[in-house]
């Protein structure tokens, strides 16, 4: 039977890794009688991390979706990554979630995960609650965690409840909201509620009185009841602390030990009582503009924001229902390809585990094997409806590395393995790079490439190799050279012949035509790799005949797509041909065509030929602690620093880094900030390299040529 939208809540579990959401979500189940005995991490039995690479390493790398009925409702659970290399599977899962539950380690406050997950919920806008977890480590520090998740997130973030005790002995809550204390026995699990002590009543008064003003402040008539009586009521607290959490004004934070079933019944009960249902939302945005509401009484439209493929079971597509009901058979048509799928199975999951279903209503996640032409980020819809929800924007990658294989049957199990990930994965992307004739590899961090590494290894038999990927260099000018060229070939019969004279020129926008030279046509071309080919035909007396003109363009573009000082790329470049000779049987096409690259070359090669490098924005949010390590590293990585800001209590480094330098930067500056920096890049400009550089590519090149 299918649970009402209104008895529907997702919640997606975020943290730095280590914090414990997999533990917790454990937990969790385990209070919702979903399953009999709680595993753990490190015996590789949570219904979470179900994985073998997940087992191997002891941590989330994938988004798991899991469920459990609480009173009346169903809980949905998405646990997720700590390790922002797998971003991809947390922004997909906030796109579904109704309500976010950050979990921060007690004993090491808010980490550098935290605040990169902060600013995913920002961008969704998602409901928020915190869970302080760890409460019994022994170096848990609650005042401490609090006050930074507060000086980071704001006063919105609030205790709803605070430890008696913490550390190894931690067994007591003092609950504000409900004015109680909730003790627990030695294994946890259900706690006896006993009265606040006296010592602790003035503290916990306090901060129920503001949790009472945060309630009355976001709704006019409880706020007059609250100035009339002073206090509201427990049904008007929990209206007042529904509408500001739903808009974001209120972070409630709970303190809980995973480990030790201590506090996640009662984070479920505010969840089933507070947090919003998808229909409480606002509507999601689709693609044109509009918007669509969530109600099961209108037609049926899914999103699928997850794929994973699976041996022995093919390909499982995670979704939820966006408006109306999927039932078992039904058939949606999919909005992108135009493919129609049936529902032959409807499924909810636990992990690995998945249960059938006869449907599904609107605000629902579940899962489907086997659609045929569907994948992530396509929206499915009953025929006669053609909505396209808005696709998650995934980051783009922030690391490259080429990849090799032993031989060519490896090769090809290894691009079909690559595309397979890929399309579980779109944070990560592979490209066989005709220019740097290399396959290179796209994605967040060393160990996003490790995971996939490994995967192919054990899943498909394939031994890859990561090397240093080439670096896309541009070649160009810096100044003006005039060549000719003559091409004369007899070999019996017709002949070839072509003689051109060609002036070259730098290139900028809106510079005047060549002194001395009659233009007689232009042809600019933008060029596919950026930059533009200025061609001006300026031939007067028909010393050539026009009809040549392309060939001899033809043959300046194959010089400038492989540049003569290192193969490179050619740009920003204005050729004007202004003579030749040409005979009446023996020149044609071919002939022109190779005169036209033989000259450019020539000219190319006397015009005081640059080489450009691509340089990236890059901008990296690091503890201060690590800075001088930072700064340090990147002045030996050619870097121009071109700024340094504060974000929060993160110091922020602009800088402008060459992309030759960039190599497994992201695994140097985890070690140089012990795992608490993060960077972003963005491409910004090629600029000329230093003459050594310059020499030192051009020897390389031409002793690779020597080799090859």
């Amino acid at each position: 039977m299918s649970v009402d939208t209104k008895n529907i809540r997702n919640v997606v579990l975020l943290g730095h890794s280590g914090c414990g959401k997999t533990t917790l979500a454990e937990t969790m189940l385990f209070e919702g009688h979903e399953i009999h005995r709680r595993g753990t991490v490190q015996d590789h039995n949570t219904t979470s991390d179900y994985s073998d690479i997940e087992h191997h390493r002891e941590n989330s790398l994938y988004s798991t979706l899991m469920h459990l009925n609480w009173k009346d409702s169903k809980i949905n659970i998405i646990d997720t990554p700590g390790l922002d290399d797998f971003c991809g599977e947390v922004i997909s899962s906030l796109k579904v979630a109704s309500t976010g539950v950050m979990v921060l380690n007690g004993a090491h406050g808010v980490e550098v995960g935290t605040e990169i997950i902060w600013e995913y919920i920002e961008k969704f806008q998602t409901p928020t609650i915190f869970v302080i977890n760890q409460m019994d480590h022994e170096k848990c520090d609650y005042d401490n965690t609090l006050e930074q998740a507060q000086n980071r997130f704001g006063s919105k973030v609030f205790p709803i409840q605070y430890p008696l005790n913490q550390g190894k002995d931690f067994n007591a809550i003092v609950d504000i909201l409900r004015m109680t204390v909730y003790e627990f026995p030695p294994e946890g699990g259900k706690p006896e509620k006993v009265d606040i002590p006296a010592d602790e009543m003035a503290r916990a008064q306090e901060l129920h009185n503001q949790l009472v003003e945060i309630a009355a402040e976001n709704d006019e008539g409880l706020m007059e009841i609250f100035f009339d009586k002073g206090s509201l009521t427990e049904e008007e607290l929990t209206k007042g602390l529904k509408i500001a959490i739903a808009a974001g004004d209120f972070c409630p934070a709970f303190v809980a030990s995973a480990q030790k079933d201590m506090g996640s019944g009662r984070i479920l009960g505010f969840i089933n009582d507070i947090c919003p249902n998808p229909a409480e939302r606002p509507p999601v945005a689709l693609s044109d503009g509009t918007t669509l509401a969530c109600d099961s009484s209108k037609p049926t439209t899914l999103f699928i924001y997850k794929t994973v493929h699976e041996p022995r079971i093919g390909m499982v597509s995670y979704f939820k229902v966006y408006s109306g009901e999927l039932k078992s058979s039904d058939e949606l048509i999919n909005a992108q390809t135009g493919a129609h799928e049936r529902f032959s199975q409807i499924l909810v999951a636990n992990g690995k585990n998945r249960s059938q279903v006869d449907g599904l209503k609107a605000g629902d996640l579940g899962a489907a094997v086997k659609l045929k032409d569907s994948h992530t980020n396509q929206t499915l819809n009953t025929k006669g409806t053609d909505l396209v929800i808005a696709p998650i924007d995934f980051p783009t990658s922030r690391i490259r590395t080429a990849i090799t294989t032993q031989n060519k049957t490896d090769l090809e199990k290894m691009v079909k393995a690559l595309h397979m990930i890929e399309e579980e994965d779109p944070t990560l992307h592979s490209e066989n790079s005709v220019e740097l004739k290399q396959l290179i590899l796209y994605g967040q961090g060393q160990l996003h490439f490790d995971v996939v590494k490994s995967r192919i290894q054990e899943e498909f038999g394939v031994t890859m190799e990561f090397e240093k990927p080439r670096i896309p260099y541009r070649e160009t000018i810096t100044r003006a050279s005039n060549d000719s060229y003559r091409h004369k070939k007899q070999s019996g019969g017709a002949g070839q012949f072509a003689e051109v004279h060609m002036r070259i020129e730098p290139y900028f926008e809106g510079m005047p035509d060549p002194s001395g030279l009659s233009v007689r046509n232009t042809d600019l071309t933008d060029l596919p790799w950026g930059g533009k080919l200025a061609f001006l035909w300026c031939i007067v007396g028909g010393s050539i005949d026009a009809k040549f003109a392309s060939a001899i363009k033809k043959g300046v573009m194959q010089k400038m797509e492989e540049g003569p000082l290192t193969g490179s790329y050619c740009r920003d470049i204005r050729v004007s041909i202004f003579d030749g000779k040409m005979h009446p049987v023996d020149s044609n096409d071919m002939a022109f065509q190779i005169a036209g690259s033989m000259v450019f070359r020539n000219a190319f090669k006397q015009a005081g030929a640059q080489i450009l490098e691509p340089i990236y924005n890059v901008e990296i949010l690091c503890p201060e602690e690590s800075m001088g390590d930072i700064m340090g590293d990147l002045q030996t990585r050619r870097a121009m620093i071109m700024g340094m800001d504060s974000d929060g209590h993160y110091q922020k480094i602009i800088a402008k880094v060459p992309e030759a330098e960039m190599y497994m930067y992201s695994s140097t500056l985890r070690s140089l900030s012990q795992g608490r920096a993060k960077f972003t890049r963005e491409f910004a400009e090629y600029n000329a390299v230093t003459p050594d550089i310059q020499q030192h590519l051009i020897d390389a090149y031409q002793a690779e040529e020597v080799e090859g």
